[in-house]
């Protein structure tokens, strides 16, 4: 029956998802008619609030980019690759190779969510390599559905913009939060481990449940994931140049710059992970490994083919993000109708569901923690206070539900499908029901933890 369901939804998502990219297109259309019908704003407005946002994510788009061409340079590093293929030759069957990929990445994502979104996808495609009849379709959505937990996890924007207190939280909150959220009542919080722990535990299973029959199997190649590897120069041949571009002394020096600032940041910052230094790791980790420019820049010529996604999809999001949040004249936005629904229908008892819920609705037109936070925290902090749910609660409950819709939202998973060379309909029919299990044991989570 369990095994009947996923091939539905796989099938399903196979025929009926378009490419990620008129996904996005469709999701702009639909934004820009609802905002119309329910905030009663002209097309026009619309489509100047669509303009305003379109290039609002130029900065992220070039981080996401990085994470993909980074991550995927670094695992193609000599020492990196032997030290992925031990990690991998754990695993002798596909069940095993399932309940591996998934467990790591649940992990890596709980510590930092580009970390985690990288790891999963390059453990994923080694396992690929050395396991046979692997479903490599689900192996990959395995690796993804560890980034769901992301937002619970010590790289939440959510938990840590409470955490920051001031008076821009106050601000944020319209005056809900006056003084700081501690971590130890959002991510550290008995609550949230718990659902945490469930999903880290449990999903790994769901997932080995879903594999395919033996004669459904879609496995890959072992050979298609081999990169192009070109031989050396010979010393005699090379131009002055050439020679500059095959020093190891070049790599050395300028990886060393990179490791003395990794030394100092974790020194000085402790261990506080953002996108930035996490690519910087990446980079110069990658730059040392690699040995020589030359070898380096063969590695990122190979991995920037998968980043046209990124670059031709995030600005739609953006746009997207710019409609969702466009006020009238009134003040009313999109984003605010939505939130402003959950309330009126919730009690304290369903108010962290029905956060929950909405965050995971607002999530597929504006998939960013941040922007998330910015469009529901003036409406769903108050409301909780007025209600009595701890401020704790609330923001955990959005920061879930954030997190949530990104196993059905292409945004997200584009850096790991570039690294695997798979396509959003490849992987998200095995998503749907990770979504669907997920979504039952947080929202019991949230309500009676």
């Amino acid at each position: 029956m369990f095994k009947k369901f996923t091939n539905g939804c796989v099938s399903i998502v196979q025929r009926y998802l378009p490419d990620p990219f008129l996904f996005a297109v469709l999701l702009t259309f639909i934004v820009l008619i609802l905002g119309v019908v329910t905030t009663a704003q002209t097309p026009l407005a619309m489509v100047l609030h669509w303009s305003t946002g379109f290039w609002k994510l130029l900065a992220f788009s070039m981080q996401m980019s990085l994470v993909l061409v980074t991550g995927h340079t670094l695992a193609n590093a000599p020492a990196f690759k032997r030290g992925l293929k031990k990690l991998a030759s754990i695993c002798h069957t596909p069940s095993q190779a399932i309940l591996a990929v998934t467990f790591v990445g649940t992990i890596a994502s709980w510590i930092n969510w580009g970390f985690g979104l990288v790891i999963g996808a390059l453990y994923a495609r080694e396992l690929a390599k050395q396991v046979k009849g692997v479903d490599y379709r689900l192996l990959i959505a395995s690796a993804y559905s560890g980034f769901l937990v992301w937002h619970s996890g010590i790289s939440g924007s959510i938990p840590l913009k409470v955490a920051s207190g001031g008076e821009g939280l106050a601000a944020a909150t319209n005056g809900a939060l006056t003084e700081a959220v501690p971590t130890a009542t959002t991510i550290f919080a008995p609550f949230n481990l718990i659902i945490f722990g469930i999903i880290l535990f449990t999903m790994p299973f769901v997932n080995r449940a879903m594999h395919p029959d033996h004669g459904d199997v879609v496995a890959v190649d072992p050979a298609l994931l081999v990169e192009e590897h070109h031989e050396p120069m010979k010393r005699e041949d090379m131009t002055p140049a050439d020679r500059l571009e095959n020093s190891i002394v070049v790599s050395m020096l300028v990886g060393l710059m990179g490791l003395t600032y990794i030394i100092y940041y974790f020194a000085t910052k402790g261990f506080s992970l953002n996108l930035n230094i996490v690519n910087f790791i990446f980079l110069f980790v990658g730059i040392l490994l690699h040995g020589t420019p030359r070898n380096f820049l063969d590695a990122v010529t190979n991995a920037i083919k998968g980043t046209a996604g990124i670059v031709i999809q995030f600005p739609f999001y953006a746009g997207i993000m710019g409609m969702m949040t466009g006020v009238s004249p009134d003040g009313v936005s999109l984003a605010g109708q939505i939130s402003h629904m959950f309330v009126s229908i919730s009690t304290p008892t369903t108010y962290p569901m029905f956060t929950f819920l909405s965050a995971g609705i607002v999530n597929f037109f504006v998939p960013s923690g941040g922007g998330q936070w910015a469009v529901q925290a003036p409406i769903m902090m108050p409301a909780g206070v007025e209600l009595g749910v701890p401020a704790a609660k609330t923001a955990m409950a959005i920061a879930w539900g954030d997190a949530w819709t990104n196993m059905v939202q292409p945004f997200w998973a584009l850096p790991a499908l570039g690294i695997a060379g798979l396509g959003a309909r490849d992987i998200m029919g095995f998503c749907v029901v990770d979504l669907l299990y997920s979504g039952v044991i947080i929202i019991i989570g949230l309500m009676f933890l």
